[in-house]
């Protein structure tokens, strides 16, 4: 009982801290949100799916500070042809961001939309909704409750170019709450990418709504702030003959805990999410994923590879369901570590749960150092140690990366994670 006390009274002073933006149409869904958090309550160390990762910077009234980080280093995305659309503390920059018409699509803030029969009455916070069983999710019931802005993006066709969506952070006590709702119409195709610092502390939410036949791609790039404490949620549903592939990588931060809650509901879906993650020292990444088989011969893969050293701590949390019915489910699961040094630690929970029998699923989680035979034979060959651990470490994360379908991209991202370790290694 006294547990529940101060969860309850961790939760309404979180509450009474915020104000609920104003609305037409999303109003009654805010306050169905907010009535979810107050019955679940805020998480905590308790809770089985935060045993490993503390969530008191997440839940706390106010808002850690994080220095605000200056680099001379190229943004993420930055030689790509896209659609910038910025935000700045968790407010929309209309003068750093693009003309928002593209072809193919529309785009729209969360808070500018107030009429009530706006589309985005059908998804916001419905997928969220969804994705609270079995498992509660109270963070991101508090993002649809209290999100500030957001963008609602429909996509009718196949845009030109991918949708760029850039967090920066000025203030070093800012506090972000951030709602997306992307909408897929049957064949459509659209990029979403993402990257920067968004606050000091930063909530955000995707839901992806992807119809019969239509592809999501996104990428993420979670770096250049090295005080980040982020919690992040995806909540996505595929239809027939649809496709979600989603790759982030991170580096820097001092929490960031990323959520994926993935369902196949359509026949012949495909579902890939995946993650390449460095750090060091004061640094803890969870990556937790839950994926439901809800539809006949439907393909999903996880796979994330974290680096971790001076202590840093990695976790990752994936689940596949597969419901009475889903037949020919093809499921594939890898959670795998590399640890430079005896201090850090990564704690992996892989999880099954199947009620069909014609399936081929699997999952495996290992830790380990550098291989030693293989740091040999490039010492052997003049390669200093600096240098063929780097080299190691990026054939480790090659498996992750590979999962980027986008070759520019792909190679973007390999070469950032390359400059990172080449930094950290002097």
């Amino acid at each position: 009982m006294a547990d529940l006390a101060v969860q309850t009274d961790l939760t309404e002073a979180r509450i009474a801290s915020l104000t609920m933006p104003e609305g037409t149409w999303v109003a009654p869904l805010r306050a169905d949100a907010l009535a979810r958090l107050r019955a679940m309550g805020l998480p905590q160390r308790r809770d089985e799916y935060w045993k490993y990762t503390r969530p008191d910077t997440l839940t706390q009234v106010e808002a850690p500070k994080a220095a605000v980080l200056k680099t001379d280093e190229a943004p993420v995305f930055d030689g790509v042809e896209r659609l910038r659309i910025v935000f700045v503390d968790g407010v929309f920059d209309a003068e750093a961001s693009d003309d928002l018409s593209l072809e193919g699509v529309t785009v729209e803030r969360l808070a500018m939309a107030d009429s009530d029969l706006h589309w985005a009455k059908n998804l916001y916070g419905v997928l969220e909704t969804r994705g609270q069983t079995p498992v509660a999710r109270p963070l991101a019931a508090l993002n649809t409750a209290y999100a500030t802005d957001g963008v609602l993006i429909h996509v009718t066709g196949k845009p030109s170019k991918p949708i760029n969506l850039t967090y920066h952070h000025k203030s070093d006590s800012s506090d972000a709450i951030l709602h997306h709702c992307i909408k897929l119409d049957e064949g459509a195709e659209v990029t979403i990418l993402e990257n920067g610092p968004a606050a000091a502390r930063f909530n955000k939410v995707m839901e992806v709504e992807v119809a019969d036949r239509a592809s999501f791609h996104h990428i993420r790039a979670q770096g250049r702030d090295h005080e980040r404490r982020a919690a992040t949620h995806i909540f996505t549903r595929l239809g027939t003959e649809s496709a979600f592939r989603s790759f982030t990588m991170t580096v820097n931060g001092v929490l960031t805990r990323n959520e994926c809650v993935i369902e196949l509901t359509g026949d012949d879906a495909i579902a890939n999410v995946a993650g390449a993650c460095v750090g060091d020292g004061d640094f803890l990444h969870d990556d937790t994923v839950f994926i439901t088989h809800d539809a006949v011969n439907c393909e999903s893969r996880q796979v994330f590879k974290k680096v971790l050293r001076n202590g840093a701590t990695g976790v990752f949390q994936g689940k596949i369901l597969v419901k009475a019915g889903a037949q020919k489910t093809d499921g594939y699961q890898i959670s795998q570590s590399l640890l430079l040094d005896g201090d850090s630690q990564f704690l992996a929970k892989p999880e099954l749960e199947i009620y069909a029998d014609d399936v081929a699923c699997s999952h495996g989680s290992t830790s380990g150092a550098i291989d030693e035979d293989a740091m040999f034979y490039l010492r052997s060959r003049g390669v200093p140690e600096g240098e063929a651990t780097n080299l190691l470490t990026l054939a480790f994360l090659a498996e992750a990366v590979d999962e980027i379908h986008h070759e520019e991209l792909r190679e973007d991202m390999t070469a950032r994670l390359a400059a990172w370790l080449t930094r950290h290694s002097t």
